[in-house]
C-alpha cells in the first residue's frame, strides 16, 4: 500500500530526470559558447559566432558582455534590428555598458572616415599628442615604420607648442621597450623631456589607446590627436574614442599614404571592430 501510494511521486521525480539528462537537454556552457563567439569573429566567420550568441543568450538572456557583443557584430552584419534589440534590453541590464556600446558604433564610424593626414592638426594645452609604438628590433633600435612615426609626431608637436605628449609601447628588445626607444628620439631631435610621457606596458593598439588615454586625462587632456602609420590610423582613432578620449586629429607618416586614402570595405574593417570591443574591455575569452 505505501509503495503504491508513493508510486506516482517516484514516476515523477523518474521523469524528471529524464528530461534533465536527456540528450539536447543539457543547458550549454556559457562560457564555452562565448569563447566559441570570439574565435569565430577573430576567424571571419561572424555568422557562426552570432549563432553561439544567439544559443547562449536563449539560456542566460541577462548576459550583458554577449549581449554587448551581439550588438556591435550585428552592426558589422548590417543587422540593425538585432542590434538595436541587444542595445536596448542591455540598457535594461547594465546602463553604462550600452553607453559604451553605442559608443563603438561612433568610434567606428569615425574610424572609417578618418583619412591618413601628413599635415598636422593645430592644437593647444587641452589636447594631447599620442604617439603609437612599433616592434623594436631584437638589438633594441627602431625600425623605418617607428621612425616615420616619430617624424610625423615631431612635426606635430612643433605645430603644437603645448600640448603633452604620450609615447606607448612595451614589448622590450635588448632591455629597451619602444617607448624608451621613443622617448630618446623625440627628446635627441629637441622636444622638451618635461613634455614627454612614457608608456612602457603597452603590447597591443588596444593598450596603446586605453593607457595613453588614461595618461592624458590626468596631464589635463581633454582631447587627443593620434599619430601613427597610415595603414595603423582607422583602428587607433576608434580604439582611442572607445578608450573615451575625443580624437580631433589623425597625423600619418607619408609611408603608404596614398593606397590607404580610400575607407576600408565592410570586409576589411573586421580588425576595427574586433579592436573596439577589446578597447570596450569585453573579454577575448572567460
Amino acid at each position: 500500500m505505501q509503495i503504491a501510494r508513493r508510486l506516482p511521486t517516484l514516476l515523477a521525480a523518474t521523469a524528471a530526470a529524464l528530461t534533465l539528462f536527456a540528450p539536447g537537454a543539457a543547458h550549454a556552457d556559457p562560457g564555452a559558447l562565448y569563447n566559441s563567439a570570439q574565435e569565430n569573429f577573430v576567424d571571419g566567420d561572424e555568422d557562426a559566432g552570432l549563432g553561439d550568441l544567439r544559443q547562449l543568450l536563449a539560456e542566460s538572456p541577462d548576459d550583458t558582455q554577449a549581449l554587448s557583443l551581439q550588438a556591435i557584430w550585428s552592426d558589422f552584419k548590417g543587422d540593425l534590428l538585432t542590434r538595436e534589440v541587444a542595445v536596448n534590453r542591455l540598457n535594461v541590464l547594465d546602463a553604462r555598458l550600452a553607453d559604451g556600446t553605442r559608443n563603438v558604433f561612433r568610434a567606428i564610424g569615425a574610424a572609417v572616415g578618418t583619412l591618413p593626414n601628413p599635415i598636422p592638426a593645430i592644437a593647444g594645452p587641452g589636447t594631447g599628442i599620442a604617439v603609437c609604438g612599433y616592434g623594436l628590433l631584437p638589438d633594441g633600435t627602431m625600425r623605418p615604420e617607428l621612425v616615420n612615426r616619430l617624424q610625423a609626431a615631431w612635426l606635430q608637436a612643433i605645430a603644437s607648442p603645448m600640448s603633452p605628449i604620450v609615447v606607448s609601447g612595451g614589448n622590450p628588445q635588448s632591455g629597451i621597450t619602444e617607448a624608451a626607444a621613443m622617448e630618446g628620439w623625440l627628446i635627441g631631435h629637441g622636444i622638451p623631456a618635461s613634455r614627454v610621457m612614457t608608456d612602457h606596458r603597452a603590447g597591443s593598439t588596444v593598450a596603446n589607446a586605453l593607457n595613453s588615454a588614461n595618461m592624458l586625462r590626468q596631464a589635463g587632456a581633454s582631447s587627443v590627436i593620434v599619430v601613427t602609420s597610415p595603414n595603423h590610423i582607422r583602428r587607433a582613432v576608434a580604439d582611442f574614442i572607445v578608450a573615451g578620449l575625443p580624437v580631433v586629429g589623425a597625423t600619418t607618416s607619408l609611408e603608404q599614404l596614398v593606397s590607404q586614402l580610400p575607407p576600408p570595405a565592410r570586409s576589411n574593417q573586421r580588425g576595427i571592430y574586433i579592436d573596439a570591443s577589446r578597447t570596450l574591455l569585453l573579454p577575448a575569452s572567460r
